[in-house]
């Protein structure tokens, strides 16, 4: 398990540089709403284990209308960044109307009220989550100029996003693993320590310091003060490890280990994007609030 767990770690790190650095768009589209998509899936699947109808289908068009709408919008233009919020904002409000359309005609599903509220929670937990990923790639302009170019800022922050919140997943599994004694949340996680947590956080705070330093305290043309990566370096694990409880409560309600069995060692998509998802609008929100270039 440890072994598929590093080996798959390893080949997801690398495919996140990779795109980072070297796909063009049309391919970083597609490669988005595919992750969307069977994120989605995974996410449906656990509220049908869990009893929870749920019209799949709507949702994962409707998370890829999601995606594609802020894609469009801020990859041609990054200065059209409140366009963005706007088609974003469209696209859900078409999607509840959607939803509520789909239920209307149905006569033998008497629970409408769960049907409607975990099809839309699919839409937001993940697509509309997944969008601040191409906010923190797009939304500060490439040094090239040109349409859908990740600029040095964009591939910074989404590296250092990736780097920070998963080492805090690697510092606490091992040190979980060696010093754990004391449970953190047993009801929804019970694998999971107080001593992982502290060295989970440890972890993210040591990369955050470390990218301060080899990157010349910037991230791209964003400034990355000592204090700035002190408090990103602590508030990122603490977020991730929200996000690996939320989706530890969406298991335990299905019955399910892992959203899925599509990466070895790890999981399903939504295994390894849970912390992610909740780290992406945290880092973008205090880059736009706190880190002025």
């Amino acid at each position: 398990m440890l072994k598929h767990r590093l080996i798959s770690g390893v080949l997801l790190a690398v495919m996140v540089v990779m795109v980072a650095n070297y796909l063009p768009s049309p391919a970083c589209w597609l490669l988005i709403v595919g992750i969307v998509a069977l994120a989605q899936y995974e996410f449906y699947t656990m509220m049908d284990a869990a009893g929870l109808p749920v019209f799949r289908f709507v949702g994962m068009a409707a998370g890829a209308a999601v995606v594609s709408a802020t894609y469009w919008t801020l990859g041609p233009r990054p200065e059209q960044l409140a366009a963005g919020y706007q088609w974003e904002n469209l696209v859900l409000l078409l999607t509840a109307l959607a939803v509520f359309l789909r239920q209307f005609p149905q006569k033998e599903n008497n629970r409408p009220i769960e049907t409607i509220a975990c099809t839309l929670l699919g839409v937001w937990y993940v697509a509309f989550m997944m969008n601040y990923f191409t906010r923190l790639a797009f939304a500060w302009r490439a040094d090239d100029g040109l349409m859908f170019s990740v600029g040095e800022t964009g591939r910074m922050m989404v590296i250092y996003l990736v780097a920070v919140v998963k080492f805090s997943d690697v510092g606490a599994y091992f040190s979980g693993r060696f010093l754990g004694r004391h449970k953190l949340c047993p009801r929804l996680s019970p694998k999971k320590t107080w001593e992982g947590f502290v060295g989970g956080t440890l972890s993210s705070l040591v990369v955050s310091l470390l990218f301060w330093h080899f990157a010349n305290a910037q991230l791209g043309h964003l400034p990355l003060s000592l204090l700035n990566a002190v408090v990103l370096g602590l508030i990122l694990p603490v977020i991730g490890v929200l996000g690996d409880l939320f989706e530890s409560l969406l298991k335990r309600r299905a019955g399910m280990k892992d959203s899925g069995t599509l990466i070895p060692g790890m999981g399903g998509v939504l295994d390894v994007l849970d912390s992610l998802l909740f780290g992406a609008p945290v880092l973008y929100a205090y880059a736009v609030l706190f880190m002025k270039g």
